[in-house]
Formats: structure tokens, sequence, C-alpha cells
């Protein structure tokens, strides 16, 4: 029997928000050859300290030194990613906004919500992908099992098991309803408001057992703090010796991708300086190390050609959300 998903978006937040495209929003009267003349804001939809933030604000550090202007960070989170994601659509397109973008904001919410409020494409200039990662099922030291196959044992003996993510209809949500439907067990979903409180509470010891990024996981699995019993997606090179949900017998290795994003209608001189400045942040060692030691695979790929992927990987993962049994109502 199919599994049905009910998705919300947090309609009292967006209803504050005026939804325009941001093609409908003049740019600024700047000669693009002169920009950036000022600094740059890079709106993420992340709580503060959770891997999203992460990424973001060693990209803009490194970003700024590249364009001569800082790059400062807010945070406006809410409907998993999307909210956040859907005041970066209704900015101007001046090149003074940007953001970095995952799977569940640019791909999967368009796959499975059936009302969004922006499109992932069409709506955005995409900048450039920053590289590759997956997520992690992960659990307190002391939980009853190690991998999938404990989990399942776990679970068939009657053991009521919760899982939490980092909001209802993240890629942490979805990657737990495929590990369902694959296997056959059940789990019930904790959805909280943000990654940080998330790790906090799985530290803490008031949830057993999650779903996390990689940039959040990866140090708390390294440092010990928490373990991991398997990575949805490809085994990551960041913790080489967490199987991947295919190694373990559960039929999925999609790779999970993040991105750079700006509004729609980016003029086309501005759109390459800040493709070349995330290149060459890319490029330096110290961010390469620092991401992956954050479990993301550094890869930049154009924009033109990362919005091609995305608007190809919206179709598949619909695909996989009808195999896995998981309808948006």
């Amino acid at each position: 029997m199919a599994r049905f998903v009910h998705f919300r978006l947090l309609r009292a937040a967006t209803l504050s928000l005026v939804v325009t495209s941001s093609a409908m929003l003049p740019a600024r009267a700047e000669d693009p050859a002169a920009y950036p003349t000022h600094k740059i804001r890079m709106l993420l939809p992340y709580a503060a300290g959770g891997g999203g933030d992460v990424i973001g604000r060693l990209l803009g550090d490194r970003m700024g030194k590249t364009l001569g202007q800082s790059v400062y960070i807010e945070n406006h989170t809410g409907a998993a990613g999307t909210l956040g994601t859907q005041m970066v659509a209704a900015s101007a397109n001046d090149g003074y906004t940007i953001t970095v973008g995952g799977m569940t904001t640019h791909v999967l919410a368009p796959a499975i919500y059936p009302k969004l409020p922006y499109d992932s494409i069409k709506d955005f200039t995409t900048i450039g992908r920053i590289g590759t990662s997956s997520i992690m099922l992960v659990a307190t030291k002391d939980f009853a099992a190690d991998d999938i196959k404990g989990l399942i044992a776990l679970a068939r003996k009657g053991e009521p098991i919760q899982y939490g993510s980092w909001g209802v209809g993240s890629t942490g949500q979805f990657c737990a309803e495929i590990l369902m439907q694959q296997t056959g067990i059940k789990m019930d979903h904790v959805p909280f408001n943000g990654i940080a409180k998330l790790a906090g509470d799985l530290l803490g010891g008031h949830i057993s057992l999650a779903t996390l990024d990689m940039a959040t996981a990866t140090p708390l699995v390294k440092d010990g703090s928490i373990k991991a019993l398997a990575a949805c997606g490809e085994r990551s090179p960041s913790l080489p010796d967490v199987a991947s949900y295919k190694e373990q017998g559960v039929p999925f290795d999609r790779s999970l991708s993040w991105a750079m994003y700006a509004p729609a209608g980016l003029a086309e001189p501005i759109a390459r300086k800040l493709s070349a400045a995330l290149k060459d942040a890319l490029a330096d060692a110290e961010v390469k190390e620092k991401l992956l030691g954050l479990g993301i695979t550094p890869q930049f790929v154009p924009g033109d050609e990362q919005r091609d992927i995305n608007a190809r990987d919206i179709a598949a993962w619909k695909q996989v959300a009808k195999d896995a049994g998981i309808e948006v109502k």
C-alpha cells in the first residue's frame, strides 16, 4: 500500500511575502561592468549553524575576497527551506542577492509540492554547482542498531521507532520514506524547524534517530558524538566507512547536489563574475579541505549546465516519489 505523506507549506508565513517574479523587479541602474560596487547579501534558507549555513558562510567569505566586496549572511528559515528560497526569487535581479540551494529547495520541493510559490528553474539564475553530498541516517551512540540490517531487525521486533528530519518535505524525510518503502519497516516522522535544532536534540538524546545533511553530520560522526547507520546517496569520501543504502540492500543511489543561485534575469556580465568567483573559491585548497570536512565533494559545474541537470533531476525525482509511494495531498 502506498504511503501517503502530507506536505504543507507555511502559508501563514508566506502570506506576508509579495510573491513576485524576480523578472518584474527592476535591476539597479548600474553598469554591470562595475559590479560589485557594494556588499552582497547571501540570503540562506537555513538556520544558523546548519550545514547549508556553514557552506554559504565559507563560500561567501572566499568569494568576497575575489569580488572585492564583503558578502554578508541573512538566515530566513521555514517550510523546509522553501520560504527563504521564495524570498530570493522575489528579490531584485541586480546581483546583490544570492543563495545556496540544496536538493530540497531546488529539486525535491518542485518534484513533490503541487503549489510551490516559485519555479526553481524559471525564477532563478543558476550561478554554478558547488558540489555533491549524501544524506546521513544517524543515531545516538547507544541506539540499538548500527546499520540498516539492525534497524530492520529492531523494527520487526515491534519496537516503536521515531526519526527526526529538518522539516516536512525535506530531503531527509524523503530519504527516510524511501527506506521505509523499500524495506517495509515503519517509523514515525518528527519534523524539526531547522537542522541545527534537530542536531542539538539528537546530541541531547531527546531523539535517537535522525537524517542529517553531510555538512552537519560529518563532524559529529568523526568526533564520536553520534554514529552513522547509512548514507542515502553515494558513499561519501568524507565518511568512507559508512556504507550507502544501495550497498546495504536498499536500491537507491542518486547523488545530491548543492548549487548557488541568484534571481532570474541577472545580467550576463554579473552572472559571469559570480560564476568565476564561485569557481575560484572551489579551487582554493583551504575551501576544498573544509568542504570535504563537511561531507561535500567540491565539483564546479557551470550555471547553464547545472540548470539543465536540475530540470532533468526534477523529472526523475517525481518518478522516484511515485515509485516510493510518496504522494502529496
